[in-house]
């Protein structure tokens, strides 16, 4: 049986499985607060991804600024893009929240129809 699974890379590089609304909200607080940092000092971001054990995955990042990149890949490995990245720039915190509770809820369709660039 596939099962799937949705894992939040926070800006200092945590994991958290399975993240509530709260958690992600959190996180994108902290990327749009301009606070998040790499190691190397460059602007940090937060990753949402959403796939299944045997097969694809999507990945939704947001970077300082409202940057917003979403792919989607064969498998967890990034072995094969399906399709290019989507992006969008400039984008709301609450805007980024809305697209990554229709990642979490599973809704790639909807996502596929935004107004990316």
């Amino acid at each position: 049986m596939t099962q799937a699974w949705v894992v939040l890379t926070r800006p200092d590089g945590r994991d958290l499985q399975a993240p509530s609304e709260a958690q992600m909200a959190d996180a994108l607080a902290e990327v749009y607060s301009g606070k998040a940092v790499t190691a190397d000092g460059e602007p940090g971001s937060a990753v949402l991804r959403f796939g299944y054990d045997d097969g694809l995955m999507y990945e939704m990042e947001v970077s300082c600024g409202g940057a917003v990149r979403f792919a989607e890949w064969s498998d967890r490995d990034c072995e094969l893009a399906l399709a290019d990245p989507r992006v969008m720039t400039a984008l709301s915190q609450d805007a980024a929240l809305q697209l990554w509770r229709l990642l979490a809820q599973r809704q790639v369709a909807r996502i596929r129809s935004q107004p990316w660039q």
